[in-house]
């Protein structure tokens, strides 16, 4: 028994010396930097860093150039008339726009501010605080930096205010590109980031359609706060760049909440999930923490800095930071009905409760907030993105799952993640993002205009994972691959497969980028051009127009003129009106739209032949449709619904100049697309 247990305690000296000899060559293996001179692993650190950096910094200058020649190339701006341009920001951009213009025509930039918190020409009726209820911030700064910089000798104050979104977009993409690097170790992962965006750019941003949107002045923001948060939850950061992201994120977060009114709602998307890091302890519960604080000092700030807004009082960011209770008295005490008709539509979407009110039914009809199309997922199969992401989303959420098992049964996570361990999920920036992006991802199954938030971020995800070695040997680990050497085959993959696919999408979609570039599209709206040339010729200095809360937007941008009603859903009040002046579209007597529109002291009505005579894709979901609904015009017979009443839809009986029509109304101009109506004053009844 001694000769036996000698014997055994010698083969395992000669183990334990064979380990410790062969142990430099595995960590050598493991990582080559070791053996090195630290001035070589210093050069090469700096060498990667700054090439990466250079690349993400001119993908984000080529993608502002680009969408700047576009934009050119689709309306002729720079051939056009003051007036034409205007014309193309449309709906709620043009109101952005034009409070830009004031600022500028201010004798002063304080006085310009003042006309803006005390604001009593756009609606009638109503002196509105402009910079708190349309979170004018954006104007401010532009209007600012156009001045302070001198730039009235050197350029226009339209292509100074689209050069700077054009600039933020740009960040934008910089932002993508560096939280896939980050993720996935390699810059080409943010090449194929950016690549991904631009094919699938009509799911990834609305910057074609209105650039002075909320969203493209508040998201190149939130896309940095995403890449500082990515860097801040690493576990293997050093204590200056854990410093620096977390400056970032919490500057960051702040210009986030101050660009876009409803910025603190994609906060407390990201806040939820980091509460589902927090309680499967994925991530250190300190970071958390920290990043509940920026929240909080956020929102305190955006409260006092936007003039008390409620909003923030009684947003679901706070309820869910600051506890349930404080947030309930919160809601008890302070008055604020902006949220009403959001919670009411919110059960209406999801079949809680049915209800006729137009409001409602009427941005149930809007297409941003419908589900999303067939067209939509196939666009992104089309262009390989779709399948990549599913499988990089498989493989880390079947990771994450394994890591909080693991935690739940008491085993202990490894404090060095290694590549030879294929444990993708045990990084908290990874579970934060496989979290946050399935969350979007529930969103944008139920409102289509959610995908302009999380597509951007399918790219960024999908693009880090085929270019991460983590993530194939993660794949390998559970196929339990041993004819190849699977971390040697993981480092092939993880760069043949996105060369592979840039090279597919390169040879398929850059000629058609291209021809977009190339190609003059034409965009002349001779009707609209005409209807504001008279506007500001023909119409006294007093008049106030009543229309769609659309075409308003343009009247206030291109003219001037006070109008009744305008193109933001984020007010009561201004949503109740845009429903009683888009009666001029209903069956009810002349007498009835009369007294609406004098309540509201217009002087001049206009009639849009689109509306008056729209024949819809959706019946049921036009204008008429719904008024007529929420009305009580509606009559069911046999499972079809008619439409009845007493009286003709006004917009068409009004044409007709008989009375009781003209006794109210008096025809003063009309084109194709327009007719306009003075409002008398003094009622003359003719037989």
């Amino acid at each position: 028994m001694e000769e036996g247990a000698a014997d055994l305690r010698q083969r395992k000296k000669q183990n334990c010396t064979e380990t410790d000899k062969m142990a430099p060559d595995e960590r050598n293996k493991e990582n080559p930097n070791l053996g090195r001179s630290p001035k070589y692993v210093l050069f090469q650190r700096f060498a990667k860093l700054f090439f990466g950096c250079v690349a993400a910094v001119t993908s984000g200058m080529m993608y502002a150039v680009y969408l700047s020649t576009y934009h050119e190339r689709k309306f002729w701006f720079s051939s056009r008339q003051e007036l034409e341009r205007e014309i193309t920001f449309q709906g709620d951009s043009a109101i952005y726009y034009s409070f830009y213009k004031e600022l500028l025509k201010a004798p002063s930039f304080e006085r310009g501010v003042y006309e803006l918190t005390h604001n009593n020409k756009t609606v009638s009726l109503r002196t509105i605080n402009a910079v708190q209820q349309m979170t004018l911030y954006p104007e401010l700064i532009a209007s600012v930096l156009y001045q302070a910089s001198g730039s009235e000798e050197v350029i226009e104050p339209v292509y100074f205010y689209i050069g700077i979104v054009f600039g933020l977009q740009g960040i934008y993409m910089a932002a993508l590109f560096v939280t896939s690097w980050v993720m996935s170790g390699t810059w080409l992962a943010g090449m194929l980031t950016v690549a991904w965006f631009i094919i699938n750019r009509t799911d990834t941003t609305r910057i074609d359609y209105s650039i002075p949107l909320r969203e493209n002045w508040a998201l190149p923001y939130f896309a940095c706060q995403v890449a500082a948060l990515t860097g801040y939850l690493k576990n293997n950061i050093n204590s200056s760049a854990e410093r620096f992201c977390y400056l970032l994120v919490s500057a960051s977060t702040y210009t986030f909440m101050m660009m876009w009114e409803y910025s603190h709602y994609l906060l407390f998307v990201q806040a939820v999930s980091l509460l589902l890091l927090d309680s499967f302890a994925l991530v250190q519960t300190d970071k958390v923490h920290e990043v509940y604080k920026i929240y909080l000092f956020s929102l305190f700030l955006g409260y006092l800095l936007q003039f008390e807004n409620p909003a923030l009082l009684v947003s679901p960011l706070l309820s869910l930071v600051a506890a349930l209770m404080l947030s309930k008295c919160l809601q008890t005490f302070v008055p604020h009905k902006e949220n009403e008709h959001v919670l009411k539509f919110l059960e209406v979407k999801f079949g809680l409760n049915t209800t006729k009110n137009f409001t409602v039914n009427w941005l149930l009809c809007q297409e941003s907030l419908q589900t999303p199309s067939q067209d939509f997922f196939l666009r992104l199969t089309q262009s390989s993105l779709l399948p990549f992401y599913i499988l990089v989303l498989i493989i880390c959420l079947s990771s994450v799952t394994q890591v909080i098992l693991r935690r739940i049964s008491g085993e202990p996570l490894k404090e060095k993640i290694t590549l030879d361990d294929g444990r993708i999920g045990e990084r908290p920036e990874i579970a934060y993002h496989v979290i946050h992006t399935m969350l979007m991802g529930s969103l944008a199954m139920m409102l289509e205009g959610i995908k302009y938030l999380w597509t951007p971020y399918m790219c960024m995800l999908a693009a880090f994972g085929v270019c991460s070695p983590e993530l194939w040997m993660t794949l390998f680990k559970w196929l339990r691959l041993r004819a190849v050497h699977p971390v040697l085959l993981a480092l092939i993959l993880s760069m043949a497969v996105p060369s592979i696919i840039g090279f597919s999408l390169w040879k398929e979609y850059f000629p058609r980028i291209m021809t977009e570039l190339s190609e003059l599209q034409e965009f002349y709206d001779s009707d609209t051009v005409e209807l504001m040339m008279w506007v500001k010729r023909q119409a006294p200095v007093a008049a106030v127009f009543a229309g769609s809360p659309q075409l308003m937007g343009m009247i206030k941008l291109c003219t001037g003129w006070m109008v009744t009603s305008l193109p933001l859903y984020n007010d009561v009040d201004l949503l109740q009106r845009n429903e009683n002046i888009y009666q001029i579209y209903s069956k009810r007597s002349a007498e009835d739209i009369y007294k609406i529109l004098t309540s509201y002291k217009a002087t001049y009505l206009i009639i849009e032949d689109s509306i008056c005579n729209e024949a819809g894709p959706v019946k049921g979901c036009r204008v008429k449709d719904l008024l007529d609904i929420a009305n009580g015009h509606v009559v069911c017979d046999e499972g079809d619904s008619y439409a009845y009443s007493k009286y003709g839809r006004f917009c068409h009986e009004i044409k007709m100049n008989y009375s009781p029509y003209v006794n109210y109304f008096t025809r003063v101009y009309w084109n194709r697309s327009y007719f306009v109506y003075k409002i008398n004053t003094v009622i003359s009844f003719q037989s």
